[in-house]
């Protein structure tokens, strides 16, 4: 069949959940605060699927209200299932939108599912010779399957696509023929649909049975050849198993009909689908889009039986120039116009100047010096500011006006131009403005300069003003200038080894692009001061944010001593205790296996040693063998706990013991993270390159790596300042809850003293499983812990853990009041903030997905307390920062780890920082709950911490 045509039935809802609930944890927010994830996880798809195959004809198919034959026979059909989340609300019209503007036929019938639609159309389909592709992650569709039409299962979490064929199907069900997946479905039933199935049968029973019997029906007229309770079970429950039988019986007789021409591929209206991604702000899918619809060749990945028509039109154009869809090309490659409404370099009317030696640089300081605010942007050689070399500083202080001063290569000539710009980088009475400005503050640390002045990062302006959307520049440009900026590949290319330095650009495009860079943020600088006012964030900007930005900049500059020498002592350590797990496990397995592959760990676990009745599986139906699922096996089966073990140390050792020695940076000898303040919505620092605050201290040898960090020599020695509970602290005295004000404030321990309420005996007698569980639950709290939850943490039994928690909360009615009260203000206010006033918007607060809305609820209680802890010792950096500056310190802040400061200590400064460090953190801020700060010291981090 070489002239076979393909089909593509997409099955929308399907598919938009999925994407949805992909970016849960981290939803992607636009500046208007509306939630674009399930748009944007359908277009993925979507795209994917066009990039990929290149198909002949697509549609895809919707549910709308519900099958009305399958809740007429069973009412409770699909009646557990979540209200759908507003975003997935919001998002159905702007996506059958988006597909009517690419001209992709959105297939709908009022009372069936998407599933009977895609079903009734691949069956015509394939009569009329079609090869059928139903896209969907949904396992029901195996039972549509044959010669010719296939499922297509979408690539997620770094797996690749799937397709299922009959042999696939095969495998999968455990069955002779596709549709047989209909009696397993009717046997084990499906817990998604609320579909009951057979009482007490599994997948293994139902492949069981369906080998056996070949039919639900021939199962239930051969009863007499089972046994037991099984036998039992399948006699009364047959009705339900043949409801089921049907319930999961996908329909073939939809009224919608198979029309080749409607469903063909054809050129969509670029301008519409633009216009529509610039309103949701999807700047890289609009790129894609742009791409993928002017002229990528790419191979399709199910056979196509003939050509595709790219390829096609170009065998007929005969000039390797041709369109996606079909006939020869009239214009080059790449010419889709992209009717783009957004401006960009070459629309806007600007005056980008060079800066020549001698009298026109003479006339430019003069100028600049007369500035009150001056927005500046370095040009590097490298990313890496350490040894990034400086090739050009452009400035601007008028909208759409600037200019750019090249540096020479040679360091002396370099030198020689800081020299003359020191004046303004020092001035006291200039603004500096830029993006990220703490990048070009170590880069110009390194020429002996010291930026001084009020300073506005926009980066961090609009991290206060929306923390969860994304902050570049291009993204900022384009979401509120409608400005497109010159992408920096379009001067140095992509990353690779053809990749230029900036030194290679000519001057004028350097020019360009860099006086660009300071004009846009300039003009964003301008947009972002009115909104910081209006969010009340302009004091935590002035008085925290930005003098935080001088703080991690030296911090970062300083580094921190490694003893690489015991690092590979260590690793050696971790090999042998790799290998003694490894051989324990090969033996309780009784077989060697590669013990990374969940697949052969699971099918050992399950199949072969059948440590459990009924194990988890994911959704491509393998065994689950997730953190979660075996920590909560682990207890009873010492093989899993090894397992644990062994993942734990190999992690350790790749992660840190192997790989911090190589990010050790050759000029200073020393490890320099790198700490974003822009990163965490709650105001936490993220550490980066490497990220020192992941390390884990909760084992023995993940302790040991902190053992590797040592102070500068033998002069110094480490100090480190813990703050010591800190977010309990904040939520007794933010609740004002009187009787854990009054244990802090008696310097009780908080843990024996709450153990001593909720269990009703005297403190003296609180025993320490009794602490352990008031441990857990004061942590727990703070996060929203359910009776489950803290089961799975304790020995407790979920009733005990229910108990306890109630009585809890019965010990404490005012911490349980203030979080009502914080929810109740969400739900008034869309956000909660913390003392500072650091905001935390929760745009799904009044959301009607359970789900969704419990996760905000969460962080509404959550988000305050955390992030007040953050903006605290924030404050105390800055303060300790200041302190060691004007007492010339030669002891330094080297580390921040939550609620935890590390510092390089000069012995004989030893007293007066200890006091010092100890009386800013406890002051930084006044709560009813006074702060205690605990210090350590040793000659390395573990012993100091």
């Amino acid at each position: 069949m070489a002239d076979q045509k393909r089909l593509f039935l997409l099955d929308a809802y399907a598919l938009i959940f999925r994407g949805y609930y992909a970016l849960i944890k981290n939803p992607r927010i636009n500046s208007k605060g509306m939630d674009t994830s399930a748009i944007m996880g359908f277009m993925n798809s979507l795209f994917d699927v066009i990039k990929r195959e290149r198909p002949d004809h697509l549609a895809v198919c919707f549910d709308k209200g519900g099958s009305t034959e399958r809740t007429e026979l069973f009412p409770e059909y699909k009646a557990n299932r979540n209200e759908t989340p507003d975003a997935i609300r919001i998002a159905i019209p702007y996506i059958q939108n988006i597909l009517n503007a690419m001209h992709i036929p959105v297939v709908v019938k009022e009372g069936w599912e998407a599933d009977d639609i895609i079903g009734t159309l691949a069956k015509q389909a394939e009569k009329e010779d079609y090869k059928v592709f139903m896209v969907t992650p949904d396992k029901d569709f195996g039972q549509l399957v044959s010669e010719n039409i296939f499922m297509y299962r979408p690539a997620r979490m770094g797996n690749g696509i799937e397709i299922w064929g009959i042999p696939e199907i095969q495998k999968r069900f455990g069955v002779e023929k596709p549709e047989q997946v209909i009696d397993y479905l009717g046997m084990m039933g499906d817990a998604s649909d609320n579909i009951p199935g057979l009482p007490g049968v599994g997948d293994k029973t139902a492949k069981k049975f369906l080998e056996e019997f070949g039919s639900l029906e021939n199962l239930l007229a051969n009863t007499d050849k089972l046994k037991g309770k099984m036998k039992e079970k399948v006699e009364a429950n047959g009705e339900l198993g043949l409801l089921s039988k049907k319930l999961a019986t996908i329909s073939l007789d939809v009224d919608v009909t198979f029309d080749a021409k409607d469903y063909e591929m054809c050129e969509p209206d670029n301008e519409k689908v633009q216009v529509i991604f610039e309103e949701l702000e999807f700047r890289r899918l609009k790129e894609q889009f742009i791409k993928i619809f002017s002229d990528t060749e790419e191979t399709p990945t199910v056979p196509a039986g003939k050509a595709s028509p790219k390829a096609k039109a170009s065998e007929e154009a005969g000039s390797g120039q041709f369109s996606l869809f079909g006939g020869a090309a009239t214009e080059s490659p790449g010419t889709l116009k992209d009717h783009n409404s957004r401006k960009t370099i070459a629309d806007v009317p600007h005056v980008y100047q060079s800066i020549a030696p001698g009298m026109a640089m003479k006339l430019f300081l003069q100028n600049l010096m007369k500035q009150s605010s001056v927005c500046f942007d370095t040009e590097t050689t490298g990313l890496n500011p350490l040894t990034a070399e400086l090739v050009g500083i452009a400035f601007s202080w008028e909208a759409t006006k600037g200019y750019y001063i090249p540096f020479p290569e040679d360091k002396a000539g370099a030198q020689e131009l800081i020299e003359a710009l020191r004046p303004f980088f020092e001035s006291e009475n200039i603004e500096k403005i830029g993006q990220n400005l703490k990048y070009d503050i170590k880069v110009l640390h390194k020429y002996g300069l010291k930026v001084k002045g009020k300073f506005f990062d926009t980066m961090l302006a609009h991290y206060l003003i929306n923390p969860d959307m994304r902050h570049n520049m291009d993204v900022l440009a384009e979401t509120y200038l409608n400005y497109t900026p010159v992408s920096i590949t379009q001067l140095i290319g992509k990353k690779g080894k053809n990749q230029l330095s900036m030194r290679d650009v000519p001057l004028d495009k350097q020019t360009e692009y860099a006086v660009e860079d300071a004009d846009i943020t300039l003009q964003l600088a301008a947009h972002f001061r009115p909104e910081l006012k209006a969010a009340n964030t302009q004091a935590l900007f002035n008085d925290i944010e930005i003098p935080l930005l001088h703080v991690l900049a030296d911090m970062e500059l300083e580094g921190i001593n490694l003893d690489e020498a015991f690092l590979k002592s260590l690793s050696e350590d971790l090999n042998k205790d790799i290998a003694t797990l490894e051989q324990k496990i090969y033996e309780a397995a009784e077989t060697t296996f590669n013990i990374g592959s969940p697949k052969q760990l699971g099918e050992i676990l399950f199949d072969k040693m059948k440590l459990v009745d009924k194990p988890k599986k994911t959704k491509t139906g393998q065994y689950s063998t997730a953190e979660d699922v075996l920590s909560y096996l682990a207890k009873d089966h010492e093989i899993i706990q090894n397992v644990l073990d062994y993942r734990g140390l190999s992690k350790l050792k790749s992660t840190y013991v192997d790989a911090l020695p190589l990010q050790v940076e050759a000029s200073t000898g020393r490890v320099h993270t790198d700490y974003m303040q822009t990163v965490a919505a709650t105001g936490r620092l993220s550490s980066n390159n490497p990220n020192l605050q992941n390390i884990p201290i909760r084992t023995e040898r993940g302790r040991q790596v902190r053992k590797a960090f040592v102070p500068k020599n033998e002069d110094y020695t480490l100090l480190a300042a813990d703050y010591s509970q800190i977010e309990l602290r904040i939520i007794a005295a933010l609740s004002e809850e009187t009787t854990m004000i009054e244990a802090f404030k008696n310097g009780e321990d908080i843990h024996a003293s709450t153990a001593a309420k909720v269990f009703d005996v005297p403190l003296s007698e609180v025993t320490r499983e009794q602490r352990s569980n008031a441990k857990t639950v004061n942590f727990g709290i703070i996060y929203g812990v359910s009776a489950f939850g803290l089961s799975n943490q304790t020995d407790l039994s979920r009733s005990e853990a229910k108990e306890l928690i109630e009585t809890y909360y019965a010990t404490y009615p005012k911490l349980r009041n203030y979080m009502g009260e914080q929810v109740d203000f969400a739900r008034d206010n869309g956000y909660v903030q913390t003392v500072l006033g650091r905001r935390r918007y929760l745009k799904a607060i009044n959301g009607s997905n359970a789900i969704v809305r419990g996760a905000a609820e969460r962080n509404a209680v959550n988000a305050p307390i955390q992030g007040s802890a953050a903006d605290i010792i924030k404050l105390a950096m800055i303060n300790i920062h200041r302190k060691l500056s004007e007492g010339n310190f030669k002891s330094k802040m080297l580390l921040q780890v939550h609620d935890e400061l590390v510092f390089d200590t000069y012995k004989p400064e030893l007293e007066a920082l200890k006091n010092m460090v100890k009386s800013e953190m406890e002051n930084a801020y006044t709560l009813s709950v006074p702060l205690d700060v605990e210090i350590g010291l040793g000659s390395d981090w573990l012993e100091a911490h």
